[in-house]
């Protein structure tokens, strides 16, 4: 039942050799960094009327126009860049654009600042070594721009000439900006890469947990088609029997077949009485059944599980019956694992409650364990954040698994999707210990006639 154990043949979104950078990406990023370029020293030429070093400006754009041509004819528009050509083509791009730069005035050039663009799509896409090769490469390309560097086109003879505390102030801009857009989007790709794979986990476990449940049906399907050939058997045994072979060791062989093949029968009719898809007492579940079921794996362990469940005080009289819910995989599959956690952090014992109103039903999962740490409890729930390295009280921290953090995650998740709400909370003083509260509006939690078929449950089991 482990999350763990079942995550661990998902590949882990933060691989240091990973790259998610397609060919298509970059070549269609180049194409519209050649357009801007074209278009802004026509601009600035023609339009301005400033001189410019026109051949090597448009020759270095024609570099990375021809590049981008060859790549597209060499590998398909899908194809996926290794993390090294992929640093290699934005390396090639930082440097172009310095060339750009070097030519227009350098460090003074207004559009200075677009040489942090490489290292931003290297920050979403590439492993951070290649991201920090990168910016360092940024940083030294400005540095020596800020020093060597062709006049700024401009309307007076031989350029305009900025104070030297203008260049280091573009200077640490140019610095400020690579720190701080490389951080901020390798940390938006990593949460969403996070996402991505707990999200496939979940349904992974959601798959297992629906196949499982799809053997009713399975089983029931092969006790009706094994039926009538275990009748037949049957028949023909009892045939021969009467043949005058019954005192023979024949008989005793054609005795001990008619005995087992009847066994097989009753087997195969134990599977067709409660087929899920087909009793409806077997398709709904009271609250405390489903607690019973979700914590039925963990009973085993040295830690005591206690459950109590009741109705609050006032509220229609019709409603004070225990609520009944269809029997969702998911959900019971989200109780155990939020249980399995209390068990591992008890230190004695786990309590769980279950509390009914007109409109709503709460279900509280406590242990006495050490309780969630404050650093870390705004962050219980979104996936690979975890707190099982600190182990159970009384063991030792490094034989206790560290986890993946997804356990929380896909209960809480499975949970969300019934309609349920996740609170987490310490026990108040002087009791000690974690506690996980699941709250459902009880529209969303009771089945279409769930009351009605609970009622004739109650009848049926006074009879």
């Amino acid at each position: 039942m482990s999350i763990e154990r079942q995550s661990a043949d998902l590949q882990h979104p933060l691989s240091p050799d990973a790259s998610r950078l397609r060919l298509q990406t970059i070549v269609r990023l180049r194409w519209f960094a050649v357009a801007g370029q074209l278009a802004t020293i026509v601009i600035v030429n023609l339009g301005f009327g400033f001189e410019l070093p026109l051949g090597y400006c448009l020759a270095l754009i024609a570099i990375s126009a021809w590049l981008n041509v060859f790549l597209t004819a060499r590998h398909p528009a899908r194809h996926r860049l290794s993390a090294r050509l992929a640093s290699l083509l934005l390396a090639y791009d930082i440097l172009q654009l310095a060339a750009l730069l070097f030519l227009t005035g350098g460090i003074e050039n207004p559009f200075t600042l677009l040489v942090v663009a490489p290292v931003t799509v290297s920050a979403a896409t590439l492993p951070p070594r290649h991201t920090i090769a990168l910016g360092a490469l940024t940083l030294a390309a400005a540095g020596v721009l800020a020093v060597v560097h062709l006049p700024l086109p401009w309307t007076t003879p031989g350029g305009l000439e900025l104070p030297q505390l203008y260049k280091i102030g573009m200077l640490a801009a140019i610095a400020a900006c690579t720190v701080f857009l490389g951080i901020y989007a390798w940390r938006l790709s990593k949460e969403a890469r996070e996402m991505t794979a707990a999200l496939a986990a979940t349904e992974l476990v959601l798959a297992r947990e629906q196949n499982l449940h799809a053997l009713d049906g399975l089983a029931a399907a092969a006790a009706h088609e094994l039926g009538t050939p275990l009748s037949t058997i049957v028949l023909v045994a009892k045939e021969l029997q009467t043949e005058g072979t019954a005192d023979t060791a024949l008989g005793a062989d054609l005795a001990l077949l008619q005995s087992q093949a009847l066994r097989c029968r009753e087997i195969l009719q134990k599977l067709t009485r409660q087929p899920s898809e087909q009793d409806p007492m077997h398709a709904s579940l009271t609250v405390g059944q489903m607690l019973d079921e979700a914590a039925a794996p963990h009973r085993f362990a040295h830690i005591a599980i206690a459950i109590d469940r009741a109705a609050a005080e006032g509220g229609l009289p019709e409603l004070q019956g225990e609520p009944v819910g269809e029997r969702r995989p998911g959900v019971i599959y989200g109780l155990g694992n939020l249980i399995e956690n209390a068990v591992e952090f008890a230190r004695t014992k786990v309590d769980i409650s279950a509390r009914w109103s007109d409109t709503e039903l709460v279900v509280a999962i406590a242990d006495d364990g050490p309780g969630f740490p404050p650093d870390v409890m705004d962050r219980i729930g979104e996936p690979y954040v975890t707190t099982r390295p600190a182990g159970r009280p009384g063991t030792d921290a490094e034989t206790m698994p560290s986890g993946l953090g997804l356990g929380f995650f896909i209960a809480k998740t499975l949970l969300e999707r019934s309609g349920a709400t996740i609170t987490l909370d310490n026990r108040a003083p002087p009791f000690t210990g974690a506690m996980v509260r699941i709250t459902w509006p009880r529209s969303s939690f009771e089945r279409p006639g769930g009351r009605a078929t609970a009622a004739l449950g109650a009848d049926q089991n006074a009879r």
